[in-house]
């Protein structure tokens, strides 16, 4: 299963981080170029890659000119067994070029939108040691949460006024990922729809920059424990 991907790498030397970003259902990884751009510009030493999914889009007769991650044709069930479904096609595809560029899976990262979130969040949930941070914007968990992926920062970004994908579930499955033990964001914009909008694509960069994962808090509080009990008493 090969597909074209749109990769923008560090004009000298090799890159220090790579995030791979997922379009929604119907377009391209050209969609994502807003996102690629900010990212681009906080992360000079970052790979960028923006591939197109893997199936032509079938929700409109004759296809269209996108893709789509997975068909979102029939029920709920069928969905998300399409869903499961794809995720081993984008494990390969990310851990490829995780070893094309020689970086470890902390270093990758995924970004995703609408299908393309859906698709990140679910193969965090089925697959250990694949990315060290996920960005979702107005996605959805397409399967309740059964555990805290280890040592992965997730981030929800997500519009108010989104109709197609409403935030409520969103929020519950995030305070469920809480509750046992994630390191997850959840920020939801006012007059925002289901888009990547350039507030929110604002706020993930803000994330980036400013948020501590709880694993490097505790260590941390260990290296300052073992420094106290180290030190003589007077």
């Amino acid at each position: 299963m090969t597909q074209a991907a749109h990769v923008l790498l560090p004009q000298d030397g090799p890159a220090d981080l790579m995030f791979v970003l997922l379009h929604g259902a119907g377009a391209s990884g050209e969609q994502m170029r807003p996102l690629a751009e900010a990212l681009h510009r906080q992360y000079p030493r970052a790979a960028l890659v923006l591939p197109d999914a893997f199936e032509p889009f079938d929700a409109v007769p004759g296809g269209g000119a996108g893709f789509q991650w997975f068909s979102e044709q029939g029920d709920d069930a069928q969905r998300a067994e399409r869903l499961s479904a794809t995720v081993p096609a984008l494990v390969a595809l990310v851990r490829a070029w995780a070893d094309r560029l020689e970086l470890p899976w902390e270093r990758v990262a995924l970004g995703g939108f609408s299908q393309g979130a859906i698709l990140a969040l679910e193969a965090l949930q089925q697959e250990p040691k694949f990315a060290g941070r996920v960005l979702a914007f107005g996605g959805a968990f397409a399967y309740w949460p059964q555990q805290a992926p280890e040592d992965v920062c997730i981030h929800l970004l997500h519009g108010k006024e989104d109709q197609e994908l409403p935030y409520p579930p969103l929020l519950k499955a995030a305070q469920e990922l809480v509750s046992l033990g994630a390191d997850i964001t959840a920020d939801v914009l006012p007059n925002v729809g289901h888009e990547l909008h350039p507030q929110l694509i604002e706020r993930a960069m803000e994330q980036l920059r400013t948020f501590i994962p709880a694993k490097l808090w505790r260590e941390a509080v260990v290296a300052a424990a073992e420094q106290e009990a180290s030190e003589p008493k007077h």
